[in-house]
């Protein structure tokens, strides 16, 4: 290639201004939402992944740290967009580690009972509105609870599918992992911003 032609190629944005840009971002979103918390623009953002896609989201925050401001909205509408992908299943898995939930996760979580479709739908708008517009903590709480739950039923229908099917068995244990993580991620960043040190 000739020296020449290497002028029309960018290079690589730099990672620490790809993490500033996502760290104000978020800041300066969250800061104006909260300030003037207007119903109609608070259902615009919770909408906002529904008519743009969770690309454009991932694309601001999913590079950023888990126990980060913009990790934390981006776990938020992840999960949002994973129950919206399959409210039936999600609502199903839900109900079934509700049932074998011993922990405080489920009056936590806030969803309706029986969860079903649309129970699991709702809560997900409700954990998003709640972080623009009500105490961030506890809608992040809210959405760790859920993991958790999840998490426990995803684990419980392995151990069921481990029998007759392997690979599904591995592939709900793997779901299961993901989702334990996420509820932890989720909680640290509960307690960090309770500390206001969640940036």
């Amino acid at each position: 290639m000739p020296s020449g032609a290497f002028e029309g190629y960018e290079g690589a944005e730099d990672p620490a201004q790809l993490n500033r840009a996502a760290h104000d971002s978020a800041t300066a979103l969250l800061a104006r939402v909260r300030e003037d918390p207007d119903p109609e623009v608070v259902e615009r953002l919770v909408a906002f992944t529904d008519e743009h896609g969770i690309d454009t989201v991932a694309e601001l925050w999913s590079r950023a740290g888990a126990r980060s401001l913009p990790g934390a909205l981006w776990r938020i509408y992840l999960l949002r967009a994973l129950i919206r992908q399959d409210p039936t299943g999600m609502g199903y898995v839900y109900e079934r580690g509700a049932e074998r939930a011993t922990t405080g996760d489920r009056v936590v979580a806030g969803a309706a009972s029986p969860t079903g479709p649309d129970e699991v739908l709702a809560l997900a708008d409700q954990i998003l509105r709640g972080a623009f517009a009500g105490d961030f903590a506890i809608a992040l709480e809210r959405a760790a609870s859920f993991c958790r739950i999840t998490a426990l039923g995803s684990a419980s229908l392995a151990d069921a599918a481990d029998l007759a099917d392997s690979d599904r068995g591995a592939s709900l244990t793997t779901r299961a992992l993901r989702l334990s993580q996420l509820a932890v991620e989720l909680s640290a960043c509960a307690r960090l911003w309770r500390r206001e040190r969640l940036d």
